[in-house]
C-alpha cells in the first residue's frame, strides 16, 4: 500500500506500532525504538501475549513519545501497522485510548480501521462464524470507520473448496445456510442452537461485510484504497463542509454539482424577487 501511494504521488509514512514485528523498511516511526517485546519478556518474565499487552499499556502511558514523532509528519498519509493480537481489538482498553488521543492532538487526523482476515477461514464454516464474531466485536470496541478485508484471496482455492461463492462470504448473506452446512457435520450438530444464536446476533447488527484483497492485484489494492479514502473522509477534501464534494462522492462521479447549485441559486433568487415584489405591492 505504501508503494501504491508513493506511485500515485501521495506522501505516505509507515508507523509501526507492533513491538513484536520486524522493522518495516522505511518506517518513519517504530515502537521498537521505545521498547521491544523481547526486552519486556526477558526483564519482566512475561510470555509473548502478556508482554505485548504490557507494551501497548506502556505506550498508552507514554504517548508524548508518539506525539512528538507524529507532529513532524503533518500532511502525510499515515499507515499505522498494529499488532495482530485479538485481545487488543475486542476488549482491551489500551489501543482504543491511543487512537482517540491521536484524533485529539490537533493533527487533523481522520482514522479508518482496516481489519485483515485470512480468506482461508471461508473454507471452514465454524471458523468463519468465529471470524464474523471477532470482526463485529472489533468494530464495536474500536469505534472507528471500519473496513474488513479478506486477504490472500488469490490463494483461497489452495485451502479447500468453498461451500458457497465468494460473494456469499464478502456480503455476509443469509447465515442460516452456513449453519445448515455446518450442522451437517455430526461433531457440530449438538451445538446447532449456539451457532444459530451467533448467526442471528451478527445479522441483527448488520455491520459486518468484507472486501476481497490480493496484494498481487493492483486493482484490488486501488479498490481498497478508494474505500478507505471514502470511510476516512479523505476523498471529501480538506473542507469537509463542502456539499459539492459530499454529493459527488455519494451520487457518483457523473454528478455535476456546480450546474445543480447554479440552478438552485437561480431558483432561490427568482423566488426571493417574487416575495419582494408581492411585499412592495402590499
Amino acid at each position: 500500500m505504501h508503494a501504491l501511494l508513493t506511485s500515485m504521488g501521495r506522501r505516505a509514512s509507515i508507523i509501526n506500532l507492533d513491538p513484536a514485528g520486524e522493522d518495516e523498511p522505511g518506517a518513519a516511526v517504530t515502537l521498537r525504538d521505545l521498547l521491544a517485546l523481547t526486552e519486556v519478556m526477558s526483564e519482566l518474565h512475561l510470555g509473548p501475549n502478556g508482554a505485548l499487552l504490557y507494551c501497548m499499556e506502556y505506550l498508552q502511558g507514554n504517548l508524548d513519545w508518539l506525539r512528538d514523532r507524529l507532529l513532524s509528519l503533518r500532511g502525510t498519509y499515515l499507515l499505522i501497522d498494529c499488532p495482530g493480537q485479538v485481545e487488543l481489538y475486542t476488549h482491551h482498553p489500551a489501543l482504543p485510548h491511543i487512537l482517540r488521543q491521536l484524533q485529539s492532538w490537533g493533527l487533523r487526523v481522520r482514522l479508518c480501521a482496516v481489519h485483515l482476515v485470512d480468506s482461508h477461514y471461508c473454507t471452514d464454516p465454524a471458523k468463519f462464524i468465529s471470524v464474523l464474531c471477532t470482526s463485529l466485536s472489533t468494530m464495536l470496541h474500536i469505534e472507528l470507520p471500519h473496513i474488513n478485508l479478506l486477504s490472500k484471496v488469490d490463494l483461497i482455492e489452495q485451502y479447500g473448496r468453498l461451500a458457497f461463492n465468494i460473494d456469499y462470504y464478502t456480503e455476509v448473506m443469509d447465515l442460516s445456510y452456513l449453519v445448515e452446512h455446518l450442522t451437517s457435520d455430526p461433531f457440530f450438530r449438538r451445538h446447532r442452537s449456539l451457532h444459530e444464536k451467533l448467526a442471528e446476533l451478527i445479522q441483527d447488527y448488520g455491520l459486518v461485510s468484507f472486501m476481497p484483497l490480493s496484494v498481487k492485484d493492483e486493482e484490488s489494492l486501488k479498490r481498497v484504497l478508494a474505500a478507505v479514502d471514502k470511510a476516512s473522509g479523505f476523498c471529501f477534501g480538506e473542507d469537509t463542509r463542502s456539499l459539492g464534494n459530499l454529493m459527488s462522492v455519494a451520487v457518483g462521479a457523473d454528478f455535476h454539482f456546480t450546474s445543480t447549485l447554479a440552478f438552485q441559486e437561480k431558483y432561490v433568487e427568482e423566488e426571493k424577487r417574487t416575495v419582494e415584489e408581492e411585499a412592495s405591492a402590499l
